[in-house]
């Protein structure tokens, strides 16, 4: 399967909604009149494009006069996110990679889908288990290491993450991988504790290497909507997070957050969930991500 028919298959739901209200306004007001004007830019904020997305592309629909309203929805989404670099940072071995967010949004299983992706590209990749909290999560990621060929770096349930962070990284440089890849306990935004901790998992892994972490991602889950920009905003001000990993996006009808937090915040996103499997997660395209929401 083409990487631009996994965007199509797995926008299937959001894209499906717009082209359905698009359609339905312009047809019954080819001329696209105020009231037909408002009834877009509903539309739009619905699938959580936010508002101002939405209204940028209301005004630049109104200026066409009598317009194809999809190209131009494609052309400005693009245009929005093709601002910053989506690639990942790669720095002189080890390149280190953080991986945040709060419960549930998918981060284990994005961190074992980002090792699996490095590893194809012919990378050697270590693992770093720093979630010491949630049952399980020690297990959970080892299961994924042996899956993707991965070896993992944990310690004990309730054992400071800082401290296997900064083993990890050791380990990682005396192996000479080329990546490490920490995964951190799922923390609410607003528990300022649990972000400290963060911080000094940061500064126990520049005692190794002292422009560690090379990439601070944050993994959202785009079936919780505006409250993905939410959480965005919280951790970028904490961790100064670089890149962004939107999960779920084939479960929801809510694809355009990921332009809203672009537009935003000024984080590149680097990567997008579109499925279950190891290789559903895709590094990010602002051009076929556009395409697949509004037709190519």
């Amino acid at each position: 399967m083409s990487l631009f028919q996994k965007f199509r298959d797995g926008l299937k739901k959001t894209s499906t909604k717009l082209a359905s209200e698009i359609k339905r306004i312009v047809t019954r007001a080819p001329r696209l009149d105020a009231e037909s004007l408002e009834e877009l830019e509903a539309a739009l904020i619905a699938a959580d494009f936010g508002i101002g997305t939405a209204a940028a592309i209301v005004e630049r629909v109104r200026e066409a006069g009598n317009p194809d309203v999809l190209a131009i929805a494609r052309a400005e989404v693009e245009r929005e996110l093709g601002l910053a670099t989506h690639q990942l940072a790669k720095a002189a071995p080890p390149t280190v990679i953080l991986l945040a967010g709060v419960n549930g949004t998918g981060k284990t299983t994005s961190t074992a889908k980002v090792a699996h992706l490095l590893k194809s590209q012919g990378n050697s990749v270590l693992l770093a288990a720093c979630d010491t909290f949630r049952a399980a999560a020690i297990e959970q990621l080892k299961i994924w290491g042996e899956r993707t060929g991965c070896d993992v770096i944990a310690g004990q349930y309730g054992a400071d993450s800082a401290a296997v962070a900064f083993d990890a990284l050791q380990a990682a440089v005396n192996r000479k991988v080329d990546y490490l890849l920490v995964d951190t306990a799922g923390r609410l935004h607003t528990k300022k504790n649990l972000m400290e901790e963060m911080k000094k998992m940061h500064r126990s892994l520049q005692k190794v290497v002292p422009a560690a972490p090379h990439e601070t991602l944050l993994v959202l889950d785009a079936t919780t909507g505006s409250n993905a920009l939410v959480q965005a905003r919280e951790f970028h001000q904490a961790l100064g997070v670089t890149g962004l990993i939107v999960t779920k996006l084939d479960g929801t009808a809510k694809g355009g957050i990921v332009v809203a937090i672009a537009r935003e915040l000024k984080i590149p996103v680097k990567f997008i969930g579109l499925g279950e499997q190891l290789d559903d997660l895709q590094p990010f395209e602002p051009k076929q991500f556009a395409e697949a929401l509004f037709g190519a």
